[in-house]
């Protein structure tokens, strides 16, 4: 039977899907259109029988998947998946898949070096330097404004927001410069924390009072959006940091604007904001202690190259192979996917 895939969104690297799958001996019709719109991923994949799309930029919503009568899998490139209506794609029998085990290392790697470059105030250093404040007169901005902020690790407290793969990731490195942990997820079992040596909390406001520094490492969904804002930055330490890799409205920006420079807390690195990219009129970026890295975290040649493979491999895996896709959403599915589309090849 022949297999029809429409890719709806490009990123840089991206093979040619279509000649992949050829290869893999699959009668594929291929289509690359990118879509934007309910309206445009409805038109342009209606009859599709697999989507490659990316489910932090695409509208994947209810309407959408109740007009893809033919659609059995969405491939979403990435870790991220929250416009991506799960339990419609569910009701719909359509299998949903992402990337989870994407860039766990470089995100921690990511994150420990935005924790060294609060504590030790490397990016602002840098910048004095650069402006010509290294002078040798006994009292310069650098001693007076930027000294006062700098800290060692080790014995501090970093509490984590979310103890997912990159979080555990990160608690060994964390460990190594002698960091106490405290995490916080409700979904993870109290043996994963026993494992990885970090101690549970119960509740989030444990962490922000406790900690001096913080990182978020929680998907985006329609209850956290904003889940730091003024209330919580006020429970926060003056001297603490926080960090955001994970995704930008996850904190309210015009909230940490007003902490940062009412010195609520003294310094803030994020790889994410909310929009992005950030404006470049958004008040932040006239903020010394507002570090922001441009949604790069999550890059290395060798994972990204891992990544945009991989919506191939996935459709091969499950339309050739007749397996299971890995980072499967939706795996309560597979029993009425089977009564809808038949076995798995």
């Amino acid at each position: 039977m022949r297999l029809k895939v429409a890719q709806l969104y490009e990123i840089a690297g991206m093979p040619d899907y279509g000649e992949m799958l050829r290869q893999a001996e699959l009668d594929v019709e291929f289509l690359k259109k990118p879509s934007f719109t309910e309206e445009e991923i409805i038109a342009n994949a209606r009859d599709a029988d697999a989507i490659i799309g990316i489910g932090t930029h695409q509208p994947f919503s209810k309407k959408v998947m109740d007009n893809l009568p033919k659609c059995r899998f969405i491939m979403s490139v990435g870790i991220g998946y929250d416009q991506i209506d799960v339990s419609a794609a569910t009701v719909n029998c359509i299998l949903v898949a992402n990337v989870p085990d994407y860039c766990w290392e470089e995100v921690s790697d990511h994150i420990m070096a935005l924790i060294l470059s609060c504590s030790r105030r490397v990016v602002q250093l840098n910048t004095e330097v650069k402006k010509g404040g290294w002078r040798s007169e006994p009292v310069s901005h650098i001693q007076t404004k930027i000294w006062p902020g700098m800290s060692k690790l080790k014995e501090q407290t970093l509490g984590l927001i979310g103890f997912g793969a990159i979080s555990r990731a990160l608690s060994g490195k964390a460990r190594a410069f002698g960091l106490k942990m405290l995490a916080y997820d409700p979904y993870i079992s109290s043996e994963i924390f026993s494992e990885y040596g970090v101690e549970r909390v119960s509740e989030l406001n444990q962490i922000l009072t406790k900690s001096d520094i913080v990182a978020i490492n929680v998907n985006l969904t329609p209850e956290n959006r904003h889940m730091i804002g003024m209330p919580q930055f006020k429970m926060m330490r003056s001297n603490a940091c926080i960090i955001n890799t994970a995704r930008g409205p996850l904190i309210d920006g015009k909230a940490l604007y007003v902490a940062l420079k009412e010195g609520y807390i003294s310094i803030a690195a994020v790889d994410v904001t909310e929009p992005e990219p950030i404006s470049l009129d958004d008040p932040l970026l006239k903020l010394d202690n507002f570090i922001v890295t441009a949604h790069s975290a999550h890059y290395s040649p060798p994972a990204y190259q891992e990544l945009v493979y991989r919506p191939g491999q996935e459709i091969i895996r499950l339309f050739k192979k007749g397996e299971w896709p890995k980072g499967l959403l939706n795996p309560e599915i597979k029993q009425d996917y089977i009564k809808k589309w038949g076995e798995l090849e």
